[in-house]
């Protein structure tokens, strides 16, 4: 098939990175190439070097784009869950189950180790715009904690988070959430028939038990 044929309104660009998005989702990082997202739009193996030099190179805007749309689904869910900050929090929790379901894309593509020397100003933008969506949250927190008095930021608690406190109040929140998506797409929770929808309330009830701890 010639590469014209292969994507929508001659987008090669972005038709390649949709297709890495399908390619995730259905066979994970570890089989992404940009010979196999060539296979799946149908398009000839040289012709994604047209536009990335590398697989390296595709998986970075890759990267960018799923660090932007996964922060604007976080943003979206700790805005559906209220004002209460601990529940904004933990409603990341749930955004992050259900956008990796969908894209295969969670942090170990955003963050993957193979693209830290990797020069690419947009992607860094988009990511460090990501830890700073979340380190808000998980900020407020503690703010919200020091005003009523009562838990890690109040007087009963003993004195606010310092700052590398709440990172990890940030790490542990997306690790119950990343330690959901993996055992749902392992399989493990097949036998009860469970939806995405029913993993992400688990991953919410979760990580709210932890920010309240």
């Amino acid at each position: 098939m010639s590469p014209e044929r292969g994507y929508h309104h001659g987008d090669l660009r972005a038709a390649l990175v949709e297709a890495s998005f399908d390619l995730l989702a259905e066979c994970g990082l570890r089989r992404f190439s940009v010979a196999a997202v060539a296979r799946r739009l149908g398009v000839s193996s040289a012709a994604p070097y047209r536009h990335f030099a590398d697989r390296r190179q595709l998986l970075s805007a890759v990267s960018s784009a799923a660090a932007r749309d996964l922060r604007a689904a976080i943003e979206a869910a700790a805005d559906a869950a209220g004002d209460d900050p601990a529940a904004r929090l933990a409603a990341a929790a749930g955004a992050y189950v259900r956008y990796v379901a969908r894209t295969g894309a969670g942090f170990h593509v955003i963050f993957a180790a193979e693209l830290y020397d990797v020069a690419d100003d947009a992607r860094r933008e988009q990511t460090r715009a990501l830890m700073t969506t979340l380190l808000d949250l998980g900020e407020a927190v503690d703010s919200a904690g020091g005003e009523a008095g009562d838990g890690p930021g109040g007087e009963a608690g003993g004195g606010a988070r310092t700052y590398p406190e709440v990172v990890l109040l940030v790490e542990a929140t997306i690790a119950v959430a990343h330690g959901y998506t993996s055992l749902f797409a392992d399989g493990f929770f097949a036998r009860n028939s469970s939806t995405v929808d029913d993993i992400a309330a688990r991953a919410v009830e979760a990580a709210g038990a932890l920010i309240s701890h």
